[in-house]
């Protein structure tokens, strides 16, 4: 029987229970390396480093196919969300110029700190043309990718992490550094794109997010080196609202920095408003200790988002169909990204009857409290509606984040409450 509108007027508030919050919510948490061991934590992202001669073994000539075949469908990458790095040059490891910018003359200088390698003379205008044209291919590749999750700019200096110490003279020059950051601007205007220093140049792009790969121990303190004395001097202390901040822990520390140091750790999680912790993180430690675990995953549940409701407040009115929702994001950041907010009503048999979506934008639930309406014309047969919540992501094409309450979830959805439509 088509539903009328001889159904009395009704308002149901419900106030769920909290709960932890899912440990593998996308676009937070922990991105460690694929490769560098088994990941024993649940998480959403993986981490990748890739030479530039990779991407690029002939000028022109993109290899993305190849790179993504080898490295995004292994066990550990199948299903997750992407961060990458594009280096030039990785101390200890084989040079990740191309081959055809050698024999088109860019020169190297050999070092022999950090294990030796060979830094390229980035200002060489041959250089800084390529530069440009990779950065121009890979936002042409990866802007409108919804599998990546961020981009962190690398190319320039030691890991791609934007300095040559204690061989300072080897960086690039300014002129060098604002073409590189400039090109990265114009090529990815809709991905979140991260750099390793919020200063100088790239400290007064307000476009662009950051990483310290060196958290927590030179995250915050009195030398200007550090990464948050850098971000309060380029006046950038809030912009972790708008763009993302992360970057890896301090490597092999991360027992001492769970036991021992946990009050640092998660004194600069607060400061440094962090989304994310990678490559390296307690999810590829071999953690095993009781104390431990409970100490990361509480730390994942404070990085980036952590979105409880608080209340849901229905009211139906024959066919019409009102909720305002009222909740808490218990993170130290925001969401990121324009993903769209849903709501569904599911039938006895599990199958959407309706979908429609909110008009409210995910990225504006900063930390501390957040609310949204939603008004629905409901349009089906007699009888009771799970009505659920989701959070569409782009790349699965299906509801990804989970909420921090007791309640249950159906194909990534929250049911929220029983709906009953009547004749």
């Amino acid at each position: 029987m088509i539903l009328s509108a001889l159904l009395l007027a009704s308002t149901q508030v419900i106030h769920p229970a909290p709960a932890p919050g899912p440990l593998d919510n996308p676009l937070k948490g922990w991105c460690s390396y694929p490769d560098a061991g088994p990941i024993t934590q649940p998480y959403s992202m993986v981490f990748l480093y890739v030479p530039w001669k990779e991407l690029e073994p002939a000028r022109g000539q993109y290899a993305f196919d190849a790179w993504e075949r080898k490295t995004w469908n292994t066990e550990a990458a199948r299903g997750k969300h992407i961060v990458f790095r594009v280096y030039i040059d990785y101390p200890s490891s084989p040079s990740g110029l191309p081959d055809w910018l050698r024999s088109e003359g860019v020169k190297v200088s050999h070092y022999k700190e950090e294990g030796g390698g060979e830094s390229p003379d980035y200002d060489d205008p041959r250089m800084v043309d390529a530069m440009r044209r990779l950065i121009a291919a890979l936002g042409r590749r990866y802007d409108h990718n919804p599998r990546v999750a961020f981009v962190e700019f690398g190319l320039l200096g030691f890991w791609g992490e934007w300095h040559t110490y204690p061989r300072t003279e080897l960086f690039a020059k300014e002129p060098t550094v604002r073409a590189v950051l400039d090109a990265a601007h114009q090529a990815f205007p809709d991905k979140m794109v991260m750099n390793r220093y919020p200063s100088g140049y790239g400290g007064r792009q307000k476009w662009l997010g950051f990483f310290d790969d060196m958290f927590p121990e030179d995250t915050d303190g009195k030398e200007n080196w550090e990464f948050l004395p850098r971000l309060r001097a380029s006046s950038r202390g809030d912009a972790w609202k708008m763009v993302p901040f992360g970057g890896e822990m301090v490597p092999h520390a991360a027992k001492r920095l769970l036991g021992p140091d946990l009050a640092l750790t998660m004194k600069e999680v607060e400061a440094a408003h962090f989304s994310w912790i990678g490559p390296y993180t307690p999810a590829i430690a071999g953690i095993t200790e009781p104390d431990l675990l409970a100490r990361s995953q509480a730390m994942v549940r404070r990085l980036g988002y952590e979105y409880r409701l608080d209340e849901i407040k229905l009211h139906q009115d024959g066919r019409d169909l009102e909720v305002e929702i009222k909740g808490q994001n218990q993170g130290v950041a925001p969401f990121y990204y324009p993903w769209p907010v849903e709501m569904a009503l599911e039938d006895s048999r599990g199958r959407i009857a309706q979908q429609w979506t909110v008009k409210a934008d995910i990225r504006s639930w900063l930390p501390g409290s957040f609310h949204f309406h939603s008004h629905a014309n409901i349009n089906g047969i007699a009888g009771t509606y799970r009505l659920m919540l989701g959070v569409r992501d782009p790349w699965t094409t299906k509801p990804a984040i989970g909420f921090a309450n007791a309640l249950p979830r159906r194909n990534g959805w929250t049911v929220l409450a029983n709906v009953r439509l009547g004749e």
